[in-house]
């Protein structure tokens, strides 16, 4: 690719890497693309912190990762886009194979 509008498909491909870059928020995508989860959801399923969880599902919301909506008192939370799961468990597959 040439040119700014090439460079700049790039440069949107490294602010969605940046922000799945933590452990954490690729464990997040993967239970999201099980289907909607609440924050309480992620923490027992995640063993982590509901501060933490919470945390890095805001990093995940401003990169337009996730999307959360009103359930009740609680906010579920939601995959944008069915491509970060596929990037996210290819990344994960990827890993896990042997040298």
């Amino acid at each position: 690719m040439t040119g700014a509008s090439g460079y700049e498909a790039y440069e949107g491909a490294g602010e969605l890497l940046r922000a799945l870059a933590a452990p954490i928020r690729l464990a997040i995508v993967s239970e999201l693309a099980q289907g909607e989860r609440c924050v309480h959801e992620l923490v027992e399923k995640l063993g982590a912190a509901q501060p933490l969880v919470s945390q890095h599902l805001r990093v995940l919301r401003g990169a337009g990762v996730v999307r959360g909506s009103r359930r009740g008192r609680e906010i579920a939370y939601a995959l944008v886009d069915e491509h970060v799961a596929h990037i996210v468990a290819d990344a994960v597959s990827h890993a896990g194979e042997a040298p």
